[in-house]
């Protein structure tokens, strides 16, 4: 998605608890501090009288063992990178494996903070708090992102799926740096590898397969048909989500269905055939190759109107279901996913607005706004489809949507590459 400018965000970021509270406080200086100090603490991990928060009272005994809902603070403009990180804190498996890196890294002498560790503590502090609920400050996280990349810095609004991607790719790369620089045995630390790799100094280097690869990577293939001698020329393309064009009053599966159509190349827009050695008109399409465990996708809300010179957001209502099958339209994948997680986009701009997670957590949906998480019924997705007509009043919109991989049985190619996970 083309980067849109960046205004100042509508947001503002919350006051600290105590500073609410002191105003009001008991007379006297030790009653003050006293006073003080508990109604931080009342705030912070919102207790009821009986010593249960809100959403732990709304789960009743049906409150999951082992888990935590914390929600996360808010820099003044961090809402893109809290919902994001929320959405990826209850993708499972992601989390598994990286509190998995994080036991077996934390005590290594010569470890260098980097946002990957940064990352893993935070998942870490949630996982293992003895509280079931309440609002933990992810600083030292905000700080390294903000150090890392410049898009990021300052109090301007954000745009999450850039900051997914952002995420993503820098994981992949300290995962792969710290994989390379291993002085063990490659039998016993290097991730698994695929079969295409790159060429370096003449040697053959294949790429890695981290554990981000595994949950979210896809492979497509992208097929050119000559419509003079018939030859099929195709070229593999990796994904960690796919950005999908919406239309007005439609669903998630037409927009998929449309991804995956085809396209007649003449005109101006010729394929050059190699065999042909000539231009020639052509018929291009996408296919699955391989489909990824987590299937994130994003809605392209955010399009750039030449006419206006500048991005507009698109409000269309479009459906998105909770099960999902996938296929192309040759069906080479035919796979079934599960709705687990929302990143909601509140506002009527690109440049301006704010974002929430729709979460869904053992049969449970929630909603994580920041600082603030409570239960939702699951009817309230529905209300995030968008606008059936251009304006209206509503603004929140699902942005980008996660979906799980339910059980194994999908049909994939045979042909499918070594090292194919």
């Amino acid at each position: 998605m083309a980067k849109t400018a960046r205004s100042p965000t509508a947001e503002a970021s919350p006051p600290a608890a105590a500073e609410k509270h002191r105003s009001g406080s008991a007379a006297g200086s030790g009653l003050r501090s006293l006073a003080s100090a508990a109604s931080g603490w009342l705030d912070r991990w919102a207790v009821m009288g009986s010593g249960l928060s809100k959403l732990e009272r709304a789960f009743g005994d049906q409150f999951p063992e082992g888990e935590r809902y914390f929600g996360l603070e808010n820099f003044g403009n961090t809402c893109y990178c809290n919902s994001v990180l929320q959405a990826l804190y209850y993708c499972t498996p992601f989390r598994e494996q990286l509190l998995e890196y994080y036991a077996k890294n934390r005590n290594l002498e010569d470890a260098e903070e980097s946002l990957l560790t940064c990352l893993a503590d935070l998942f870490s502090q949630i996982s293992a708090s003895k509280k079931k609920t309440g609002v933990i400050a992810p600083k030292r996280f905000i700080q390294m992102v903000r150090k890392l990349n410049e898009y990021f810095r300052g109090y301007m609004h954000q745009d999450a799926h850039e900051f997914l991607n952002f995420l993503l790719n820098e994981i992949v790369d300290i995962l792969e740096k710290e994989s390379s620089s291993a002085k063990v045995s490659p039998e016993t630390t290097s991730p698994e590898k695929v079969s295409n790799g790159a060429v370096v100094n003449g040697v053959r280097k294949e790429p890695l397969v981290t554990w981000v690869h595994k949950n979210f990577q896809g492979t497509l293939t992208n097929e050119t048909r000559c419509l003079m001698c018939e030859t099929v020329t195709a070229k593999d393309e990796t994904f960690f989500d796919l950005s999908v064009d919406i239309e007005q009053n439609s669903s998630l599966t037409s927009c998929l269905k449309n991804f995956f159509s085809t396209e007649t190349l003449n005109a101006d827009d010729k394929f050059f055939c190699d065999k042909c050695c000539s231009l020639q008109e052509a018929e291009k399409r996408m296919k699955i190759k391989k489909v990824p465990e987590i299937l994130v996708i994003h809605l392209k809300r955010f399009k750039f109107i030449e006419q206006l010179n500048r991005h507009k957001k698109l409000s269309y209502r479009v459906v998105y279901p909770l099960e999902l099958k996938l296929s192309s339209n040759s069906d080479d994948a035919d796979c079934e996913y599960s709705l687990f997680a929302v990143v909601v986009h509140l506002g009527s701009g690109p440049n301006q607005g704010h974002y929430v997670a729709k979460i869904k957590s053992h049969d449970h949906w929630l909603s994580f706004d920041d600082d603030n998480v409570e239960m939702i019924p699951e009817s309230t997705l529905q209300t995030f489809y968008g606008s059936s007509r251009e304006y209206s009043g509503n603004t929140d919109h699902g942005y980008i949507l996660f979906y799980e991989r339910v059980g194994g049985n999908c049909n994939e190619k045979t042909d499918s590459p070594e090292g194919a996970v």
